[in-house]
């Protein structure tokens, strides 16, 4: 489980990861955005005032001593990821997650119900951070993360950061068969609630994914986003609503 970290307003990554990797999700406390965006949003394309937001990155940096500033994504629920090069020019990278091998490169996706997902090896030397919600996770986003990858499957760590939690991911049946086309086990993230409406297990089918492509070592994946309104942000509650960001990056 993410545990609060000594610096407020953050959940570290809770695995057992190198020490000179460093993993993190905001909450939504702890920053200057108003209203509706209270008060830590960190996504640029959402209504907030462009200020607010240039501030929040700010104190983001600052709060966590970051190296550089995060690679930022503008994230399309699909299953690209962003391979770092250093003469790459941060600007308009259409991608859902993003992958390094070099030091104090940012890795950095934002949610609001869906599922980051951080990944490191265990020799300290490759890192991601992936976007995954029922799309990008259907059409393989973890996957296409995991082939970035030189190390051997059994040598990968994952992180799951807060998602929308099982008993409240309310889908429709398209979403149960995008993933039972992929995977008949997938039927076991499934259930009918209370009310008969279909519920989906997104940790679980993450979980499922990873699996298959051989990680085993798979960590964290007990909030829910929807149901916790005090620290974080849910997109599924509130319509309008800021982000949240999960960083992982590789110090020297």
């Amino acid at each position: 489980m993410g545990k609060m970290n000594d610096m407020q307003h953050m959940l570290t990554a809770d695995w057992p990861a190198p020490d000179n990797i460093l993993a993190f999700t905001t909450l939504r406390t702890g920053g200057v955005s108003p209203g509706i965006y209270k008060s830590w949003n960190l996504a640029g394309h959402v209504a907030d005032d462009k200020d607010k937001v240039s501030r929040n990155r700010i104190i983001l940096e600052n709060r966590l001593n970051l190296p550089a500033p995060p690679v930022w994504l503008q994230q399309v629920h699909g299953s690209d990821i962003f391979c770092h090069d250093s003469d790459h020019a941060h600007k308009n990278l259409k991608a859902d997650g993003s992958y390094t091998e070099q030091q104090n490169v940012v890795c950095c996706v934002l949610t609001a119900d869906c599922l980051p997902v951080l990944i490191c090896n265990k020799q300290g030397t490759e890192v991601a951070a992936v976007h995954a919600g029922w799309r990008g996770l259907a059409a393989g986003v973890i996957e296409a993360a995991l082939k970035k990858f030189t190390s051997k499957r059994e040598d990968l760590l994952v992180w799951f950061g807060p998602a929308i939690g099982p008993e409240e991911f309310e889908v429709g049946e398209e979403v149960r068969d995008a993933f039972l086309a992929h995977d008949p086990h997938a039927s076991m993230a499934f259930k009918l609630s209370r009310k008969n409406t279909l519920l989906a297990n997104i940790y679980q089918l993450a979980r499922q994914r990873l699996q298959i492509a051989g990680v085993t070592a798979v960590f964290g994946g007990h909030h829910c986003t929807y149901s916790d309104e005090e620290i974080f942000f849910s997109y599924r509650r509130n319509s309008i609503t800021g982000r949240m960001a999960s960083l992982i990056w590789i110090q020297p």
